[in-house]
């Protein structure tokens, strides 16, 4: 088990319009998840995602970018 501490970050493509979320890739290595939390509400509840899930969720993301441009 790790005691290492989420380094949370949003998306570049963030346009701090409030309507973001934040994640914590540091924890990939170590623990297997990417936290993922409300940029709005940094002190509340976090989901944390299994690595695999969560690479399909962002795959799936840039497909659909790429069909609607």
């Amino acid at each position: 088990m790790t005691t290492e501490s989420p380094r949370w970050f949003k998306s570049s493509y963030s346009d701090n319009g409030g309507q973001c979320v934040e994640v914590a890739t540091n924890l990939v290595a170590s623990c297997g998840i990417v936290p993922v939390r409300d940029s709005k509400n940094p002190g509340g509840p976090v989901l944390n995602v299994a690595v695999g899930p969560f690479a399909s969720f962002v795959a799936g993301v840039k497909t659909a970018e790429r069909d609607t441009v």
